[in-house]
């Protein structure tokens, strides 16, 4: 690796997979790491990002573990305040805690609703809130949200969604306004737009859906978490230090391209 995170510290909200495999927190720590930052591993237990920790340091990087719930606003500060106190600041902050729950608008449950919301959209909120602060005073800083191609593109399924896609495409206008408040802070924020990509939050859906995934692709190709850790990479260096108030797919071509009928 080429040291292109050298000097930063980058908070992974969600870093740890929730299953066997690599999932896209997990891609963007092991990534970031390997290019010089120091990693902040955010989850609600501790387990999972323990051992991601001991794999990101045996292969000589440097990173901690912060457990608790960033929907609430006293974790999320804590968690802010704990990596300025081993690192000294924060430069980066990748909000990627997600989860859903099946369901139409008419089908789903109000308290389902709220819980999916509270876990894409306000665990996003509070880490911005919070992180915001700190990357004043270390005179800049880079925020992804991670979204999903469910929240920018109507997706006809045997299930609903609609409360995943309601929170994601709220992250797009959190990234918006965001970007807009700190344009001349040297804050940028941005929006990587997750396609269907292969990972240990999907693997439930066995083989011969996980196929219809890459069959729906224009590039015909599996994507992994790793494509979207490349991306979150460039996201938080300061190559991308022009690039603001941006939604990048990383979708082998789903979003941008269409079949023409012939």
């Amino acid at each position: 690796m080429t040291g292109r995170l050298d000097g930063k510290v980058v908070i992974i909200a969600g870093a740890a997979s929730r299953g066997e495999g690599v999932g896209t927190g997990h891609a963007m720590a092991v990534l970031s790491a390997r290019e010089g930052a120091k990693v902040v591993l955010v989850n609600r237990t501790a387990d999972r990002a323990e051992a991601l920790r001991e794999e990101i340091t045996a292969e000589g990087g440097d990173a901690m573990v912060f457990t608790g719930d960033v929907s609430k606003e006293e974790d999320a500060q804590a968690m802010v305040a704990a990596a300025e106190e081993r690192y000294g600041k924060v430069t980066g902050l990748v909000n990627n805690v997600g989860g859903g729950h099946p369901g139409t608008v008419v089908e789903i449950a109000e308290d389902d609703w709220d819980r999916v919301v509270q876990i894409n959209l306000k665990t996003a909120m509070q880490g911005t809130k919070a992180a915001i602060p700190a990357m004043l005073l270390a005179g800049g800083g880079s925020i992804i949200n991670i979204s999903s191609i469910v929240g920018w593109a109507g997706m006809i399924a045997d299930t609903g969604s609609a409360a995943y896609a309601t929170a994601k495409a709220a992250l797009h206008g959190l990234t918006h306004s965001t970007a807009a408040n700190y344009v001349t802070q040297n804050i940028r924020c941005n929006c990587i737009i997750v396609g269907t990509v292969e990972t240990p939050m999907v693997a439930h859906l066995g083989e011969e859906a996980l196929q219809r995934r890459v069959d729906m692709v224009p590039m015909q190709t599996k994507g992994t978490g790793w494509d979207i850790g490349h991306a979150a990479v460039y996201l938080l260096s300061d190559e991308a230090r022009w690039v603001t108030a941006v939604n990048l797919p990383v979708d082998g071509g789903l979003i941008g391209l269409r079949t023409w009928p012939r």
